[in-house]
């Protein structure tokens, strides 16, 4: 269920330098790179930090679904 939490930890890890190290991909050195293309290659960064967003929503989405399929107070509180 920390699947999002656990991305962003480490994208932002890997944004600042401490996740894995090139040549191994990850979407925090993507954007790390990219940030110096700015202005340049706008999409360097934009879809990298797309990507992140799309994926760490779609986890917090399906744990959301997960949760009010599976957690027993709330199917409990319904049929009240």
């Amino acid at each position: 269920m920390d699947m999002g939490g656990i991305m962003i930890a480490e994208a932002g890890l890997s944004f600042i330098g401490l996740g894995p190290q090139p040549p191994t991909p990850s979407w925090g050195n993507m954007l790390s790179v990219g940030r110096n293309y700015i202005t340049n290659g706008w999409w360097l960064a934009i879809f990298p930090g797309l990507a992140i967003f799309l994926t760490v929503f779609g986890f917090n989405v399906l744990g959301d679904i997960f949760q009010d399929v599976f957690d027993p107070k709330l199917v409990k509180q319904k049929g009240e």
